[in-house]
């Protein structure tokens, strides 16, 4: 199976915890790599990536190098875990799709305010 890159925070405790969980439950075969954003600015923006907007919402970049960002990035992602498919394409039913990105940018933008990040 080709590799994707998942762009994550590895300041952020939840993010990592993630990371973690996502690992453990990838199959074999299953390529992801990850990259920790934090003191990669320049790399991130030779990708098309702001800086800021991957502090805000999860990005990873498919086999053909195309960035997708916030919910369609984890659905991607749980396109790639045995047994995960079907909770991709869940959140990307519009009306869930739509809370859940209310919900998790209000959830990001809180947590990097209380760490002093936003």
């Amino acid at each position: 199976m080709p590799k994707i890159v998942v762009f994550y925070d590895g300041a952020c405790p939840g993010c990592v915890r993630d990371r973690a969980w996502y690992q453990k439950h990838a199959g074999q075969g299953v390529q992801v790599e990850w990259l920790d954003i934090n003191g990669r600015d320049d790399e991130l923006r030779a990708l098309g990536i702001e800086p800021r907007a991957a502090l805000l919402e999860l990005h990873v970049q498919d086999e053909q190098g195309r960035v997708l960002r916030a919910l369609p990035a984890y659905q991607l992602l749980l396109s790639r875990l045995p047994g995960y498919r079907w909770l991709g394409w869940l959140i990307g039913l519009p009306l869930i799709r739509s809370i859940l990105s209310w919900l998790y940018r209000h959830w990001v933008r809180r947590r990097l305010a209380r760490e002093g990040r936003l």
